[in-house]
């Protein structure tokens, strides 16, 4: 007994429907890879070559109606920004938000800031720089 083929002959019908699909949906996907990897790459360069200046919160000190935040400031020489600092109460809420200004020629500013707070704070977050 023999087996009985499904599979068409070879040349007489031309490509099957199914591997021009294939190779479209191959087409499609590397174009949206490269794209993909493209915008990744452009983001990752804005982010670390344009980046003109960055902080860090080295400590911070909560009182009744102010935090007291030593901020360490990494800036590029002439660039003018602000750092928005934020306190939150033990509960989560926020007590107190504020922008400071750094510009000058420094690359590095060591400064104990003030933000005051309308109730005790327990936090003191750094939300981000930006030039400007």
């Amino acid at each position: 007994m023999s087996t009985a083929s499904t599979r068409l002959p070879e040349g007489r019908y031309g490509r099957s429907s199914d591997e021009r699909t294939d190779r479209t949906l191959k087409v499609v996907g590397a174009v949206l890879a490269v794209a993909l990897l493209g915008l990744f790459g452009w983001f990752g360069y804005h982010y670390v070559v344009k980046s003109e200046i960055s902080a860090e919160v080295i400590s911070f000190e909560p009182g009744e109606k102010s935090v007291q935040v030593h901020l360490e400031v990494r800036k590029d020489a002439g660039a003018k920004g602000y750092c928005t600092v934020r306190s939150q109460a033990e509960d989560g809420a926020e007590v107190g938000r504020a922008d400071f200004r750094f510009d000058g020629d420094e690359t590095r500013i060591d400064k104990v800031v003030t933000l005051r707070t309308t109730s005790p704070g327990t936090t003191a977050e750094l939300l981000g720089c930006h030039t400007g």
